[in-house]
């Protein structure tokens, strides 16, 4: 289930720090002091609790709503984990050799889908409400399907061919019995008569 990669979740780089953004010192500040304290000079763990937040806040039903403990936390977590995962998608974008991080992004796809796919089983309306407002696509996983040998194939091939024959000497067997028995059934019945 990848996400399309998309930098629409990109941040704006002028959009300022939590911690700067409410001084008022910061409207006669020079562009350049603005810029250092903005969201495109941040350490990626600040990026990421932005994203996060900014994705929660999607999900939240009301703007008291923390994630309360049934069903309502899966959609909190299942966006923290989109936060995630369309971060590494960037991060692989920029290096595609890194494979460890590729491993992670594997894995937290791997993990929101299965709790997408509980999500969808228990409680419908929310799977749709979280899938529309994350921007997610589900498709339920692929059957497991193993490769099958031809070796296995044709010895299978065959052994249902001699099951069939075998099948039709039986069934004439009891044919022949069944008629022995018709007469044997007759022949008492005309005895009794």
């Amino acid at each position: 289930i990848l996400d399309i990669p998309s930098h629409l979740d990109d941040l704006p780089p002028t959009m300022l720090k939590k911690d700067y953004a409410n001084l008022p010192i910061m409207n006669s500040v020079d562009d350049v002091v603005k810029r250092l304290l903005s969201l495109e000079m941040a350490s990626q763990k600040e990026k990421m609790k932005v994203k996060t937040q900014q994705l929660v806040e999607k999900v939240r039903r009301s703007p008291t709503d923390n994630g309360s403990f049934e069903l309502l936390c899966l959609p909190f977590t299942v966006a923290v984990l989109t936060a995630r995962i369309r971060t590494l998608e960037e991060h692989l974008q920029r290096h595609p050799k890194d494979k460890r991080n590729r491993r992670f992004l594997l894995m937290d796809l791997d993990r929101r889908r299965k709790m997408l796919g509980y999500l969808r089983r228990v409680n419908y309306g929310t799977f749709q409400n979280t899938c529309r407002q994350l921007g997610i696509q589900y498709s339920p996983p692929q059957p497991y399907a193993r490769r099958l040998p031809k070796r296995w194939l044709v010895k299978k091939a065959l052994c249902i061919k001699v099951f069939q024959e075998k099948q039709k000497l039986k069934a004439a067997e009891r044919l022949k019995q069944r008629r022995a028995w018709q007469a044997r059934a007759r022949a008492a019945r005309q005895q009794q008569e």
